[in-house]
């Protein structure tokens, strides 16, 4: 590890002597050192299996009504352009003989966000590793976000909130369900 990030940092530094910095001066000296732990930490999510995550908190339980766990801030990386997105994933299953402790849920979220990342597959990617763990009646999963790469560069829209959604199971098949869990997720603040 000592010897990628040796080389993450040589690489940063000459980054900066790239766009006409003097990777020398005073304020820039450490920046190498100091971006390559935050991609450390940013990127912590490759280094993680997120079924180890839930394995040790799932329970049987007869319990069969809806679980929700709103309002879980996240931050990523757009793969794209490697400038942070950020906001909140709401998660929903109802159980089929099995729960999962309710704090694995944004443990859960942030695995997949502390990769490189595309809003669609990180949604998609939460609802498929529950449901396949869980075996639940169906999943759900909201994840609303602000892209930096919209907001800085590109069409630089300020409020620009994009939302994508996975939907398995009875979320998928029923739309009573489905409009329940929107609601619920909709709601003011408790």
């Amino acid at each position: 590890m000592k010897k990628a990030r040796r080389e993450s940092e040589r690489l940063l530094e000459r980054f900066l002597a790239e766009i006409g910095e003097d990777p020398r001066r005073e304020g820039l000296r450490k920046t190498p050192q100091r971006v390559a732990e935050m991609y450390d930490v940013l990127t912590s999510g490759y280094r993680q299996d997120p079924r180890k995550i839930l394995n040790d908190a799932v329970f049987n339980e007869k319990y069969s009504e809806m679980v929700i766990v709103r309002d879980i801030d996240f931050f990523s990386l757009c793969e794209h352009h490697l400038i942070p997105f950020f906001g909140r994933c709401h998660i929903a299953y109802i159980p089929n003989g099995r729960i999962v402790g309710l704090s694995k849920l944004p443990r859960l979220v942030e695995v997949f966000a502390r990769r490189l990342q595309v809003q669609e597959r990180m949604t998609q990617q939460i609802a498929e590793t529950l449901d396949e763990l869980l075996h639940p009646q169906g999943v759900a999963v909201v994840m609303e976000a602000r892209h930096l790469c919209m907001i800085m560069r590109g069409v630089q829209k300020l409020n620009s909130v994009a939302t994508t959604s996975a939907m398995l199971g009875v979320f998928r098949d029923d739309a009573r369900t489905r409009t329940e869990f929107l609601k619920l997720i909709n709601r003011p603040e408790a």
